[in-house]
């Protein structure tokens, strides 16, 4: 187990000092104002309506960094600094969520295969964890025999789902951050300064993602290595 303690306090500090840098810079970027005086909530509706979406409503949840677009029933759901705010900071974290309300009107394709598998991921994420351990006690324990392995190999197999959700997320997330951007500048939304300010917030958002996709392939690899008896 020394090997599962080892991947998961990488992990961990990786995504403390992710997460830290995140907040940091959401934190010196939302001390830019913008000069156009535009909320998050309004450079929002703005984007969707440049983008001639008139079926997404902004609305604000509780929270920070809650902000997320629910294609379920069509929302760009911001956080209620967010929402309000008149920041570079803002103006970055609505325009991404945006982002993905236009994937979803053009049918980008990674977002369609995302939504396609969240159902299995949700099953997956819940049994995984659980499902590998009996089996590793199983083995451990030399309980009913090769049923243990075949326990194991159950979980590892739900574990690999959650490692491709991980994964394909990952250019869905950047995808979002692209058009943000570029619409941001493309449009004259923000300054030169604010959109420096809007990149980098999005950049460090976005490495939370790989550091979390990472993560979940390091102990997909290990879990393998346990099976086939390489630990």
């Amino acid at each position: 187990m020394l090997g599962y303690y080892l991947i998961a306090g990488v992990i961990f500090i990786a995504s403390l000092y992710v997460s830290n840098r995140l907040k940091s810079k959401f934190k010196k970027y939302s001390q830019i104002h913008l000069q156009n005086g535009m909320s998050g909530k309004e450079i929002a509706e703005k984007m969707l309506a440049d983008h001639g979406i008139r079926d997404v409503q902004v609305v604000s949840v509780p929270g920070q960094l809650t902000d997320h677009y629910n294609p379920a029933n069509k929302t760009v759901n911001l956080s209620e600094p967010v929402y309000h705010q008149r920041n570079a900071a803002a103006a970055a974290v609505a325009a991404h969520e945006c982002g993905h309300a236009v994937q979803h009107a053009t049918a980008y394709s990674w977002l369609k295969m995302r939504s396609a598998i969240v159902p299995a991921v949700g099953i997956a994420s819940k049994l995984s964890t659980f499902i590998i351990m009996a089996g590793l006690v199983m083995n451990v324990l030399h309980f009913m025999g090769a049923l243990g392995n075949t326990v194991f190999l159950i979980g590892i197999v739900l574990f690999a789902v959650t490692t491709a959700f991980a994964f394909i997320t990952l250019p869905v997330e950047y995808d979002a951050s692209n058009r943000a951007l570029a619409w941001l500048q493309n449009n004259h939304v923000v300054t030169q300064q604010e959109y420096a300010g809007a990149k980098d917030s999005l950049k460090w958002a976005a490495r939370t993602y790989v550091v979390a996709a990472l993560g979940s392939l390091a102990m997909l690899l290990y879990y393998i290595s346990i099976f086939m008896g390489r630990d």
